[in-house]
């Protein structure tokens, strides 16, 4: 699998990070609204020229920062699939999703759990929704939601809303369960019925 992240020159990838950092850090201190492109570039140690040679403005850069998010994330969901060694798709795949994102976690817990800033929340949902609705329809016949006469919309939104919630929740409690212990978990909630 090739990573378009590979392709950019180390020189762009260190800005941004910069720009990604100092984001992050403003946004422990103050309302989104009160980020500037001078406040952030400052921060950053870098100039404003330098921001708009990345970014059109901030929320061009929140975008974009979204999207490598949604990239990351399902690059990892997609490796751990590919990877897995048991029978049990939600174990270990969710297992490997949340051990990138307590790697990660100063990035996803400020994101994620920050209020006036639901773009990347969205975006994780509409991810997970995209990954569930997959599994369910290779599923088809034999999932649990089509054996139980349940809608299948409904079960997508049940189940991308309780994973959210319990990441988002894990995040803001500082992850008081390790990845696999809270994948092992959810895998028991979700299989309850089986």
């Amino acid at each position: 699998m090739v990573n378009k992240k590979e392709k950019i020159d180390p020189r762009i990838l260190r800005t941004r990070k910069l720009l990604r950092d100092a984001f992050i850090e403003l946004l422990l201190e103050m309302d989104i609204k009160k980020i500037s492109v001078n406040r952030l570039a400052e921060k950053a140690t870098i100039n404003r020229v330098t921001f708009y040679l990345h970014y059109k403005d901030i929320t061009d850069m929140m975008d974009k920062m979204a999207d490598d998010m949604v990239e990351d994330i399902s690059n990892v969901i997609e490796e751990a699939r590919v990877n897995r060694t048991s029978n049990q798709p939600t174990g270990e795949v969710l297992a490997k999703c949340l051990e990138y994102i307590a790697v990660n976690a100063n990035f996803y817990k400020v994101v994620l759990t920050t209020r006036g800033v639901p773009l990347f929340k969205d975006r994780l949902m509409q991810l997970l929704v995209e990954k569930i609705m997959s599994g369910i329809e290779n599923r088809g016949s034999e999932s649990f939601g089509e054996k139980a006469g349940i809608q299948k919309e409904i079960l997508i939104w049940y189940d991308s809303s309780a994973l959210i919630g319990t990441i988002v929740a894990w995040l803001k409690n500082d992850m008081p369960y390790s990845p696999n212990y809270l994948a092992q978990q959810f895998a028991l909630i979700h299989n309850r019925h089986k």
